[in-house]
Protein backbone atom coordinates (compact mmCIF):
# COMPACT_ATOMS: atom_id res chain seq x y z
CA UNK A 1 0.00 0.00 0.00
CA UNK A 2 1.33 3.68 -1.01
CA UNK A 3 1.33 5.05 2.33
CA UNK A 4 1.99 8.65 0.83
CA UNK A 5 -1.45 8.48 -0.25
CA UNK A 6 -2.76 8.36 3.30
CA UNK A 7 -0.46 11.48 4.33
CA UNK A 8 3.02 9.75 4.58
CA UNK A 9 5.43 12.46 4.52
CA UNK A 10 9.27 13.91 4.92
CA UNK A 11 8.70 15.18 8.09
CA UNK A 12 7.06 11.69 9.35
CA UNK A 13 9.60 10.41 7.63
CA UNK A 14 12.46 12.29 9.95
CA UNK A 15 10.44 11.40 12.76
CA UNK A 16 10.54 7.45 11.82
CA UNK A 17 13.98 7.32 10.94
CA UNK A 18 15.43 6.17 14.17
CA UNK A 19 12.94 3.47 14.39
CA UNK A 20 13.58 2.02 11.01
CA UNK A 21 16.97 0.42 11.51
CA UNK A 22 15.75 -1.84 14.06
CA UNK A 23 13.01 -3.30 11.94
CA UNK A 24 10.39 -1.48 12.88
CA UNK A 25 7.50 -0.38 10.46
CA UNK A 26 4.57 2.05 10.25
CA UNK A 27 1.05 2.05 10.23
CA UNK A 28 -2.28 4.45 10.31
CA UNK A 29 -5.07 3.47 12.86
CA UNK A 30 -8.23 3.22 11.00
CA UNK A 31 -10.42 1.71 13.60
CA UNK A 32 -10.03 0.94 17.31
CA UNK A 33 -12.16 -1.68 19.20
CA UNK A 34 -11.88 -2.95 22.59
CA UNK A 35 -7.83 -2.34 22.72
CA UNK A 36 -7.60 -3.66 19.46
CA UNK A 37 -6.86 -1.55 16.19
CA UNK A 38 -6.76 -1.81 13.07
CA UNK A 39 -4.40 -0.51 10.72
CA UNK A 40 -3.32 0.65 7.22
CA UNK A 41 0.52 -0.48 6.41
CA UNK A 42 2.87 -1.06 3.90
CA UNK A 43 1.24 -4.80 4.51
CA UNK A 44 -1.90 -3.88 3.86
CA UNK A 45 -4.65 -3.94 6.72
CA UNK A 46 -3.19 -5.20 10.06
CA UNK A 47 -4.12 -5.65 13.39
CA UNK A 48 -2.40 -4.78 16.28
CA UNK A 49 -2.46 -4.69 20.26
CA UNK A 50 0.01 -1.81 21.93
CA UNK A 51 2.92 -2.91 23.98
CA UNK A 52 2.66 -3.52 27.58
CA UNK A 53 5.69 -1.34 27.86
CA UNK A 54 3.67 1.59 26.00
CA UNK A 55 0.63 1.06 27.67
CA UNK A 56 2.45 1.28 31.10
CA UNK A 57 3.64 5.05 29.99
CA UNK A 58 -0.11 6.32 28.95
CA UNK A 59 -0.96 8.20 32.30
CA UNK A 60 -2.98 10.60 30.22
CA UNK A 61 -6.43 10.46 28.24
CA UNK A 62 -4.38 12.99 25.98
CA UNK A 63 -1.61 10.40 25.10
CA UNK A 64 -4.16 7.62 24.43
CA UNK A 65 -3.69 6.17 20.54
CA UNK A 66 -6.36 7.66 18.34
CA UNK A 67 -7.79 7.11 14.97
CA UNK A 68 -5.86 8.84 12.22
CA UNK A 69 -2.60 8.37 14.47
CA UNK A 70 0.96 7.13 12.95
CA UNK A 71 2.06 4.33 15.46
CA UNK A 72 5.45 2.82 15.57
CA UNK A 73 4.76 -0.84 14.78
CA UNK A 74 6.66 -4.70 14.65
CA UNK A 75 5.36 -7.95 13.03
CA UNK A 76 6.87 -11.01 14.06
CA UNK A 77 7.72 -13.97 11.02
CA UNK A 78 4.49 -16.18 10.67
CA UNK A 79 2.22 -14.32 13.43
CA UNK A 80 -0.50 -11.97 11.01
CA UNK A 81 -0.61 -9.16 14.29
CA UNK A 82 1.09 -6.27 14.80
CA UNK A 83 2.15 -4.88 18.22
CA UNK A 84 2.54 -1.06 18.36
CA UNK A 85 5.76 0.15 20.57
CA UNK A 86 5.12 4.11 19.93
CA UNK A 87 3.28 7.10 18.49
CA UNK A 88 4.71 9.27 16.06
CA UNK A 89 4.56 13.33 16.65
CA UNK A 90 0.70 14.73 15.70
CA UNK A 91 0.37 17.60 13.39
CA UNK A 92 -3.08 18.18 14.96
CA UNK A 93 -5.74 16.44 16.62
CA UNK A 94 -9.56 17.20 17.36
CA UNK A 95 -10.73 16.92 20.96
CA UNK A 96 -12.98 17.43 23.58
CA UNK A 97 -13.99 17.21 26.88
CA UNK A 98 -14.53 14.09 28.25
CA UNK A 99 -18.39 13.51 29.18
CA UNK A 100 -19.96 12.25 32.96
CA UNK A 101 -17.99 15.98 34.68
CA UNK A 102 -14.04 14.37 34.29
CA UNK A 103 -11.54 16.76 33.33
CA UNK A 104 -9.87 14.50 30.48
CA UNK A 105 -9.37 14.81 27.10
CA UNK A 106 -10.58 13.09 24.52
CA UNK A 107 -9.11 13.06 21.28
CA UNK A 108 -11.58 12.56 18.63
CA UNK A 109 -9.07 11.92 15.60
CA UNK A 110 -5.46 12.90 14.59
CA UNK A 111 -3.12 14.29 11.84
CA UNK A 112 -6.14 16.04 10.16
CA UNK A 113 -6.05 18.74 7.27
CA UNK A 114 -9.61 19.74 7.12
CA UNK A 115 -12.62 19.38 9.17
CA UNK A 116 -16.27 19.56 7.55
CA UNK A 117 -18.10 20.79 10.17
CA UNK A 118 -21.74 19.17 9.20
CA UNK A 119 -25.03 21.03 10.42
CA UNK A 120 -28.75 20.26 8.62
CA UNK A 121 -30.62 22.79 7.50
CA UNK A 122 -33.95 21.45 9.54
CA UNK A 123 -34.54 20.98 12.77
CA UNK A 124 -30.82 20.50 13.44
CA UNK A 125 -29.74 23.37 12.34
CA UNK A 126 -28.01 25.54 15.23
CA UNK A 127 -25.96 28.46 14.82
CA UNK A 128 -24.44 28.18 18.89
CA UNK A 129 -23.40 24.73 17.87
CA UNK A 130 -21.66 25.71 15.10
CA UNK A 131 -20.20 28.40 17.18
CA UNK A 132 -18.43 25.33 19.46
CA UNK A 133 -17.36 23.26 16.67
CA UNK A 134 -15.24 26.04 15.11
CA UNK A 135 -13.81 26.99 18.76
CA UNK A 136 -12.38 23.16 18.91
CA UNK A 137 -11.90 22.93 15.06
CA UNK A 138 -9.55 26.09 15.47
CA UNK A 139 -8.01 24.66 18.67
CA UNK A 140 -7.13 21.46 16.37
CA UNK A 141 -4.65 23.21 14.41
CA UNK A 142 -6.58 22.21 10.86
CA UNK A 143 -9.13 23.97 9.03
CA UNK A 144 -12.64 24.49 9.44
CA UNK A 145 -15.70 23.94 6.14
CA UNK A 146 -18.81 24.20 7.41
CA UNK A 147 -21.29 22.10 5.32
CA UNK A 148 -24.62 22.51 5.75
CA UNK A 149 -26.11 19.95 4.59
CA UNK A 150 -30.29 19.12 3.53
CA UNK A 151 -30.90 22.23 1.55
CA UNK A 152 -33.77 20.10 0.09
CA UNK A 153 -35.12 20.61 3.43
CA UNK A 154 -34.53 23.97 3.84
CA UNK A 155 -37.01 26.73 2.25
CA UNK A 156 -34.73 29.48 3.24
CA UNK A 157 -31.03 28.34 2.81
CA UNK A 158 -29.66 32.14 1.50
CA UNK A 159 -31.01 32.93 5.00
CA UNK A 160 -29.38 30.18 6.77
CA UNK A 161 -25.93 30.59 4.82
CA UNK A 162 -25.78 34.93 5.58
CA UNK A 163 -26.06 34.00 9.46
CA UNK A 164 -23.52 31.52 9.68
CA UNK A 165 -21.06 33.81 7.64
CA UNK A 166 -21.68 36.34 10.63
CA UNK A 167 -20.48 34.01 13.54
CA UNK A 168 -17.58 32.46 10.71
CA UNK A 169 -15.93 34.73 8.95
CA UNK A 170 -13.71 34.17 6.47
CA UNK A 171 -14.33 30.24 6.85
CA UNK A 172 -15.89 28.45 3.50
CA UNK A 173 -19.02 27.07 3.60
CA UNK A 174 -20.76 25.10 1.76
CA UNK A 175 -24.25 23.93 0.79
CA UNK A 176 -25.31 20.65 0.11
CA UNK A 177 -28.00 18.30 -0.94
CA UNK A 178 -27.18 14.68 -0.75
CA UNK A 179 -30.36 13.82 -2.24
CA UNK A 180 -30.28 16.31 -4.94
CA UNK A 181 -26.13 15.74 -5.51
CA UNK A 182 -25.52 19.53 -4.74
CA UNK A 183 -22.30 20.97 -3.67
CA UNK A 184 -20.29 17.22 -4.20
CA UNK A 185 -17.99 18.31 -6.73
CA UNK A 186 -17.26 21.15 -3.86
CA UNK A 187 -16.36 19.04 -1.26
CA UNK A 188 -14.48 16.76 -3.22
CA UNK A 189 -12.08 19.93 -3.89
CA UNK A 190 -11.05 19.28 0.00
CA UNK A 191 -10.51 15.66 -0.93
CA UNK A 192 -6.52 15.30 -2.17
CA UNK A 193 -4.40 12.85 -1.97
CA UNK A 194 -2.38 12.87 1.14
CA UNK A 195 -4.93 14.97 2.58
CA UNK A 196 -7.14 13.73 5.96
CA UNK A 197 -10.45 15.01 6.27
CA UNK A 198 -12.76 14.42 9.41
CA UNK A 199 -16.70 14.95 9.63
CA UNK A 200 -18.39 15.66 12.89
CA UNK A 201 -21.52 17.09 13.82
CA UNK A 202 -24.95 15.51 15.54
CA UNK A 203 -26.86 12.61 14.76
CA UNK A 204 -28.85 12.56 12.04
CA UNK A 205 -27.11 15.20 9.43
CA UNK A 206 -26.01 12.96 6.69
CA UNK A 207 -22.12 12.33 7.69
CA UNK A 208 -22.73 8.87 6.54
CA UNK A 209 -24.38 9.44 3.55
CA UNK A 210 -21.29 12.33 2.88
CA UNK A 211 -18.99 9.53 3.23
CA UNK A 212 -20.93 7.03 0.67
CA UNK A 213 -21.30 9.62 -1.89
CA UNK A 214 -17.59 10.49 -1.57
CA UNK A 215 -16.59 6.65 -1.66
CA UNK A 216 -19.17 6.00 -4.50
CA UNK A 217 -20.48 3.17 -2.62
CA UNK A 218 -22.31 2.15 0.35
CA UNK A 219 -19.90 2.20 3.38
CA UNK A 220 -21.79 3.07 6.24
CA UNK A 221 -25.29 1.59 6.53
CA UNK A 222 -27.65 4.93 6.48
CA UNK A 223 -30.44 4.73 8.74
CA UNK A 224 -33.66 6.80 7.96
CA UNK A 225 -34.45 9.52 9.89
CA UNK A 226 -37.22 9.58 12.61
CA UNK A 227 -39.93 11.71 11.01
CA UNK A 228 -41.46 14.49 13.02
CA UNK A 229 -38.36 15.89 14.63
CA UNK A 230 -35.65 15.52 12.01
CA UNK A 231 -33.41 13.64 14.31
CA UNK A 232 -30.90 10.74 13.48
CA UNK A 233 -30.53 7.28 14.99
CA UNK A 234 -26.61 7.11 15.42
CA UNK A 235 -25.48 5.69 11.81
CA UNK A 236 -22.08 5.27 12.90
CA UNK A 237 -21.19 3.96 16.26
CA UNK A 238 -17.45 4.37 15.69
CA UNK A 239 -14.69 6.24 14.35
CA UNK A 240 -13.37 4.75 11.16
CA UNK A 241 -10.79 6.33 8.77
CA UNK A 242 -11.15 5.46 5.40
CA UNK A 243 -9.15 5.81 2.32
CA UNK A 244 -11.09 7.44 -0.63
CA UNK A 245 -10.71 6.31 -4.70
CA UNK A 246 -7.89 8.05 -5.92
CA UNK A 247 -6.44 8.77 -2.38
CA UNK A 248 -7.01 11.09 0.22
CA UNK A 249 -8.30 10.39 3.80
CA UNK A 250 -11.83 10.90 5.09
CA UNK A 251 -12.57 9.94 9.07
CA UNK A 252 -16.12 8.94 9.98
CA UNK A 253 -17.28 10.05 13.76
CA UNK A 254 -20.35 9.09 15.26
CA UNK A 255 -22.66 12.04 15.99
CA UNK A 256 -21.94 14.12 19.32
CA UNK A 257 -24.90 14.41 21.68
CA UNK A 258 -22.33 17.03 23.77
CA UNK A 259 -19.66 19.14 22.62
CA UNK A 260 -17.53 19.88 25.52
CA UNK A 261 -15.10 22.49 25.26
CA UNK A 262 -11.16 21.66 25.20
CA UNK A 263 -9.37 24.82 24.11
CA UNK A 264 -6.69 27.23 24.88
CA UNK A 265 -7.95 31.19 25.05
CA UNK A 266 -6.67 31.78 21.61
CA UNK A 267 -8.51 29.74 20.25
CA UNK A 268 -12.08 30.85 21.43
CA UNK A 269 -10.89 34.34 20.92
CA UNK A 270 -10.33 33.07 17.15
CA UNK A 271 -13.97 32.40 17.28
CA UNK A 272 -15.30 34.80 18.22
CA UNK A 273 -13.14 37.81 16.55
CA UNK A 274 -15.51 40.10 16.15
CA UNK A 275 -16.33 40.51 19.55
CA UNK A 276 -13.40 40.48 20.70
CA UNK A 277 -12.51 43.58 18.36
CA UNK A 278 -15.48 45.24 19.84
CA UNK A 279 -14.06 44.85 23.10
CA UNK A 280 -10.75 46.84 22.43
CA UNK A 281 -13.22 49.71 21.82
CA UNK A 282 -14.54 49.97 25.44
CA UNK A 283 -13.85 52.64 26.93
CA UNK A 284 -12.74 50.26 30.05
CA UNK A 285 -9.96 47.72 29.51
CA UNK A 286 -11.89 45.41 32.25
CA UNK A 287 -14.98 46.13 30.83
CA UNK A 288 -17.70 43.08 31.54
CA UNK A 289 -19.75 44.21 28.66
CA UNK A 290 -22.76 44.70 30.88
CA UNK A 291 -23.62 47.87 32.10
CA UNK A 292 -20.28 49.86 31.85
CA UNK A 293 -20.64 53.24 30.25
CA UNK A 294 -19.28 53.56 26.42
CA UNK A 295 -19.51 49.59 26.30
CA UNK A 296 -18.68 48.66 22.42
CA UNK A 297 -20.09 45.67 22.81
CA UNK A 298 -23.63 46.49 24.18
CA UNK A 299 -23.79 49.83 21.60
CA UNK A 300 -23.29 46.78 18.83
CA UNK A 301 -26.11 45.06 20.23
CA UNK A 302 -28.08 47.69 20.61
CA UNK A 303 -27.82 49.20 16.91
CA UNK A 304 -28.17 45.49 15.56
CA UNK A 305 -24.60 45.11 14.42
CA UNK A 306 -24.29 42.04 16.98
CA UNK A 307 -26.33 39.19 17.86
CA UNK A 308 -27.04 39.59 21.41
CA UNK A 309 -27.99 35.53 21.37
CA UNK A 310 -24.38 35.50 19.78
CA UNK A 311 -22.90 37.86 22.67
CA UNK A 312 -24.82 35.73 25.23
CA UNK A 313 -23.25 31.97 24.16
CA UNK A 314 -19.79 33.92 24.01
CA UNK A 315 -20.20 34.64 27.63
CA UNK A 316 -21.31 31.16 28.49
CA UNK A 317 -18.73 29.48 26.48
CA UNK A 318 -15.94 31.76 28.35
CA UNK A 319 -17.47 30.72 31.50
CA UNK A 320 -17.03 27.27 30.56
CA UNK A 321 -13.33 27.53 29.43
CA UNK A 322 -12.12 29.29 32.42
CA UNK A 323 -13.77 26.64 34.79
CA UNK A 324 -12.27 24.22 32.91
CA UNK A 325 -8.57 26.23 33.25
CA UNK A 326 -9.14 26.16 36.85
CA UNK A 327 -9.68 22.09 36.63
CA UNK A 328 -6.93 21.67 35.04
CA UNK A 329 -4.83 24.11 37.19
CA UNK A 330 -5.60 22.47 39.97
CA UNK A 331 -5.20 18.67 38.51
CA UNK A 332 -1.68 19.93 38.15
CA UNK A 333 -1.37 21.16 41.33
CA UNK A 334 -2.16 18.03 42.47
CA UNK A 335 0.11 15.42 40.27
CA UNK A 336 2.93 17.68 41.13
CA UNK A 337 1.98 17.23 44.59
CA UNK A 338 1.45 13.82 44.17
CA UNK A 339 5.04 13.06 42.88
CA UNK A 340 7.00 15.35 45.04
CA UNK A 341 5.44 12.73 48.28
CA UNK A 342 6.24 9.92 46.35
CA UNK A 343 9.78 11.71 45.80
CA UNK A 344 10.16 12.29 49.64
CA UNK A 345 9.19 8.98 50.75
CA UNK A 346 11.63 7.26 48.78
CA UNK A 347 14.49 9.70 49.83
CA UNK A 348 12.97 9.01 53.41
CA UNK A 349 13.34 4.92 53.06
CA UNK A 350 16.86 5.67 50.99
CA UNK A 351 18.73 7.61 54.20
CA UNK A 352 16.94 5.37 56.47
CA UNK A 353 18.64 1.86 54.74
CA UNK A 354 21.77 3.96 54.69
CA UNK A 355 21.80 4.86 58.71
CA UNK A 356 20.50 1.37 59.09
CA UNK A 357 23.61 0.01 57.36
Amino acid sequence: MNLELLGWNSTLASSFKPYAKDGYSVGRITLEYRGEYTLYSELGYVRAKISGKLRHQITDGGDFLAIGDWVIIKTKQNEPNATIYGVLPRTSKFSRKTLAGKTREQIVAANIDTVFLVSGLDNDFNLRRIERYLILTWESGANPVIVLNKADACAFVEQCVAEVETIAPGVPIIVLSAVLNQGLDELKNYIQPGKTVAMLGSSGVGKSTIANLLMGEELQKVQAVRHGDDRGKHTTTHRELFVLPGGGVIIDTPGMREVQIWATESSFEQAFTDIEMLAKKCRFRDCQHSHEPDCAVQNAIAQGILDERRFLNYLKLHKELNYLNRKQKQLKQFKSKSQWKKITKAMRQHYKRHDEG
